[in-house]
């Protein structure tokens, strides 16, 4: 009974330590981590913003290229 009950107050302790050792500045996360999450956050919405840029470019592509087809053939039919 010993021993299963010094295992959970191991374990305990050491929950407790990683915790502190996580808020301090210089060995857990890092002071900036919002900075951080903020960086992600714009990265985020900017690969948005191009994807749907992407999307209108390929869009008018296609219309550029259903145009080029439609006056291939008007010229061909011509000639």
């Amino acid at each position: 009974m010993l021993p299963r009950v010094a295992r959970q107050l191991e374990k305990h302790l050491s929950q407790d330590l990683g915790e502190q050792v996580w808020r301090e500045p210089r060995l857990g996360a890092p002071a900036d981590i919002d900075e951080h999450r903020r960086t992600v956050t714009h990265l985020e919405q900017q690969n948005v913003e191009l994807a749907s840029r992407l999307g209108e470019r390929r869009a008018e592509l296609e219309a550029a290229r259903a145009a080029n087809r439609e006056l291939t053939r008007a010229l061909n039919q011509r000639g």
